[in-house]
């Protein structure tokens, strides 16, 4: 009698455990044959781990993952951001969330995982955490964002300091936030609808409206943030020289317009249960076509919606 009530517990709850959901196989392409990097193009993985004070052998989970690429000879600055809980094949060959790697195997992994699974190169990152986010912002004056009467509400019901913001939030508009509000601003995810999705595009906006307001930095004072940036990073494996140049090559763009994209793209990705996990399945061979021509041509490339179109694909 006993045996039969455990088999059946399990058949009730191993759907909901997320072990019936089987992940399609993930093809990426080796970093041995993987094209060099197109000349002008700069490509940097800014990283944010969740916790607000991060210690280089002790990462969080990676959920903030953000490439941002300088394109010196088609004058673009682009963002593209990709979802923490993207499948992708780890680099011990197994399937998993791509939000662990960095913890497991480090940030270079986490570049070549990316790398492989896009098909470009990267090979220089950025990792903060929340306090280092909101130092740098800070250091910055802080960042104007609009927000709309559902995140007004969430931000007032998550008691972020009333004065973090000018001037103090009440309902939809647009507010300049503090370092700390900010960080809390990019991390809503039950506020408006689409969960990760939704996230994703608050970080994007928050660093394209950063990108805005340094558009009138003199060099000395861009000069000054490399300084801030380098100052509040868990780890990189950049040095002030190579910052300096990356500094260089986005003050000489700081007039083009910040161009976005997400990955995975509408029509590409559906949710799974996986390994007791809620997890995305990516169509990664459509988002690697997708970031081929969002890189080699010059147009805007948006979300048509937050909520992707779910579909099935081998």
């Amino acid at each position: 009698m006993h045996r039969k009530l455990f088999l059946l517990l399990i058949l009730i709850f191993l759907p909901l455990m997320g072990l019936a959901d089987t992940p399609n196989p993930i093809e990426t392409i080796p970093w041995d044959s993987l094209p060099p990097v197109v000349d002008g193009q700069t490509h940097v993985l800014l990283l944010c781990v969740d916790v607000w004070n991060a210690k280089p052998d002790t990462l969080g989970n990676t959920d903030g993952i953000v490439l941002v690429t300088l394109d010196s000879r088609a004058h673009r600055v682009m963002l593209t951001s990709i979802i923490r809980d993207a499948l992708v094949k780890r680099p011990d060959g197994k399937i998993g969330r791509i939000n662990y790697i960095a913890k497991d195997s480090g940030p270079d992994a986490l570049c070549r995982t990316i790398s492989e699974h896009l098909g470009i190169r990267i090979e220089s990152y950025l990792l903060f955490d929340f306090s280092q986010i909101q130092d740098i912002i800070d250091d910055l004056g802080g960042v104007d964002i609009t927000i709309t009467d559902e995140e007004a509400s969430y931000l007032k019901r998550y008691a972020i300091p009333v004065d973090s913001t000018i001037p103090r939030i009440r309902s939809a508009g647009t507010y300049r936030f503090d370092g700390h509000s900010a960080v809390i601003y990019m991390r809503i995810r039950k506020a408006g609808g689409g969960g990760d999705f939704m996230r994703t595009q608050r970080v994007r906006t928050v660093l394209s409206t950063l990108a805005d307001q340094c558009r009138s930095l003199s060099y000395d004072e861009a000069r000054k943030l490399v300084d801030s940036v380098l100052s509040h990073t868990t780890l990189t494996n950049m040095n002030t020289d190579s910052m300096v140049r990356v500094m260089d090559v986005a003050y000489g763009l700081r007039e083009c317009t910040v161009e976005e994209l997400r990955i995975p793209i509408d029509g590409a990705v559906h949710a799974i249960n996986y390994a007791g996990m809620a997890a995305q399945q990516v169509d990664w061979k459509a988002c690697r076509l997708a970031m081929s021509d969002y890189l080699e041509n010059s147009f805007l490339v948006l979300d048509d919606s937050i909520n992707p179109t779910l579909s099935d694909f081998d």
